[in-house]
């Protein structure tokens, strides 16, 4: 993280992801919960995560266990450690998408996913989220919140667009109000991100995708229930049909 945004505004910005972990499995909860961060983006690459006392305190676990997890990750590759006083542990840059001819790559990250149930499930969780938010309306605070977002994916450059396209739906599925929607949204996102990654980016798409955003937004601060739920609804449509497309 930058050192702009403040401790406390670094781990903020991972709540959808980050959660006291269970008694018995600290280290593989430790460990999905910081995968999910590097793979949704919440922490962009050579960006600094959290010092390792927020994260550690913010999952329950001791440093040790925290070291053995950032250890991991470092072992595969997904964040470095930099010694001094700017130092700390960093995300790395992914590579570049495999859609512009790595076709062995594309094949290993889908070959044991079922498209189907992960779109599906999708749709539930986010059609859910934007009635809640319709129905039971936001604070002042929360309507800002993802106006914030909505602004981001707007001025996005095309690189950064679906990190911020992420963080839309995340901050959408927070406000819904439930900790139990917004921890399987986030684990059901990464996995869509991953399929995401193996097509290209459509500026066409892009384009039709933030007119449903706004859409969205308004029917949602409008607390119309229904019409944030059809928007929602057509647009994991829209996402869903370019994943079958290039994918199935």
């Amino acid at each position: 993280m930058t050192d702009t945004a403040g401790e406390g505004g670094a781990i903020a910005r991972l709540n959808p992801v980050l959660r006291q972990v269970r008694a018995g499995n600290g280290f593989e909860e430790a460990l999905e919960q910081i995968l999910q961060v590097v793979r949704l983006g919440l922490v962009p690459g050579g960006e600094r995560l959290p010092p390792e006392r927020e994260l550690a305190e913010r999952m329950g676990i001791s440093r040790v266990t925290l070291r053995e997890v950032l250890k991991v990750l470092q072992d595969q590759g997904l964040v470095e450690a930099r010694r001094g006083r700017y130092g700390g542990t960093f995300v790395l840059s992914r590579p570049d998408t495999p859609a512009g001819g790595a076709e062995e790559e594309l094949r290993r990250r889908v070959a044991g996913v079922d498209i189907e149930d992960v779109l599906r499930f999708r749709e539930v969780l986010e059609v859910g989220a934007a009635g809640l938010c319709a129905s039971h309306g936001l604070t002042e605070e929360g309507t800002e919140r993802l106006l914030r977002a909505l602004t981001a994916t707007h001025d996005a450059t095309l690189p950064d667009y679906r990190r911020q396209d992420t963080l839309f739906h995340l901050t959408l599925s927070e406000l819904a109000g439930s900790a139990s929607l917004t921890a399987q949204y986030a684990a059901v996102r990464a996995t869509v991100n991953d399929l995401l990654d193996c097509i290209p980016l459509l500026v066409r798409n892009l384009e039709h995708s933030q007119q449903q955003h706004t859409a969205l937004v308004e029917a949602v601060l409008e607390r119309d229930a229904e019409g944030a739920r059809a928007v929602m609804r057509e647009h994991c449509c829209g996402t869903a049909a370019l994943l079958r497309g290039f994918l199935a």
